[in-house]
């Protein structure tokens, strides 16, 4: 009976734990790279920033889209504001690719974009993943 109740507090323990200290959200494809996949992984710092981690797979590199572009980049755009850039997500030869970040701001829509700069004035329309966070 102890070892049971043990296992449940260290279970319990556990489930509040990843609640606490970060959150996983799929990325949505929007069908401009089919294959692509990507989640965005979030937690609150101890300044009550959000740490933000984008991870993709199965990301053809800019270059292969068409028309063809010069970079990825991440956005996050907060409810009823414009977009802001967090970032650029660099894709390997494995097509794979990821990004860390920090930003204030708690609730938001993210969304990776294809540029033909590195340092666009507001997001292109050529979305690739997108999603939403929201942490209270």
């Amino acid at each position: 009976m102890r070892h049971r109740n043990l296992t449940l507090f260290v279970l319990i323990c556990l489930a509040f734990a990843t609640v606490a200290w970060g959150r996983e959200d799929r990325l949505i494809n929007t069908g401009t790279a089919p294959a692509a996949e990507g989640k965005v992984t979030t937690n609150a710092d101890r300044n009550g920033n959000t740490n933000v981690e984008v991870n993709v797979k199965h990301m053809a590199t800019p270059q292969k889209l068409t028309p063809a572009k010069q970079d990825y980049l991440v956005w996050v755009q907060p409810r009823g504001k414009e977009a802001e850039l967090l970032g650029a997500l660099r894709v390997n030869s494995n097509l794979e690719g990821s990004m860390k970040a920090t930003t204030p701001i708690k609730d938001f829509d993210i969304f990776i974009t294809a540029e033909d700069n590195i340092k666009p004035d507001a997001p292109s329309s050529m979305v690739i993943l997108r999603g939403s966070v929201e942490r209270k």
